[in-house]
């Protein structure tokens, strides 16, 4: 009994870690590739002094959401909340470019400075030690994001399943 118990835990944790290893590899992977294509892009356009440069790379961000169809949805996989909203993202990130097209190139220098840390505030939020760039969560794996969710889950299962056969196989009866 207690050598099919052993076993089973071992299958299980085994099963666990490559479902929930294999999870995390691939969840890291599209948050670096959404970094690169993405997030990056407009980070650098909230911090840059110069317009035409923002507006570069803020087309740039826009160019990889139009072509990777990040422009609607919500990224939830069980209830829908305004900031898993990637339309209003989207919109967001549209009329700060616009705002960026628009501004008048004879404009002060006062105007400009205005519009770019207006710029700044809308797309990225200061932390104690860090910037983040505001995106809806969950967003680098979407539309994928109830396949990532079960995917992460099972991968959880199996390594409690397997941890508490193994505790059951070494309690004393």
């Amino acid at each position: 009994m207690k050598s099919s118990l052993f076993v089973a835990s071992i299958v299980y944790l085994l099963l666990g870690v490559v479902v929930f290893g294999s999870w995390a590899a691939v969840r890291l992977y599209k948050s670096v590739a959404f970094e690169r294509n993405c997030t990056g892009y407009i980070k650098r356009a909230s911090y840059t002094n110069d317009v035409e440069l923002a507006k570069k790379q803020l087309e740039m961000s826009i160019k990889y959401i139009e072509s990777t169809n990040l422009t609607s949805g919500y990224t939830s996989v069980v209830y829908t909340t305004p900031d898993e909203d990637i339309s209003f993202w989207y919109s967001n990130l549209k009329t700060s470019l616009d705002g960026l097209k628009n501004i008048n190139p004879n404009a002060s220098d006062l105007e400009k400075s205005n519009m770019l840390i207006k710029l700044r505030e809308s797309l990225v939020s200061q932390g104690e030690r860090s910037v983040h760039v505001i995106t809806p969560e969950g967003i680098s794996v979407y539309p994928f994001n109830s396949f990532f969710f079960i995917w992460g889950w099972l991968g959880c299962i199996f390594l409690v399943l397997g941890a508490a056969i193994w505790i059951i196989q070494y309690e004393p009866y």
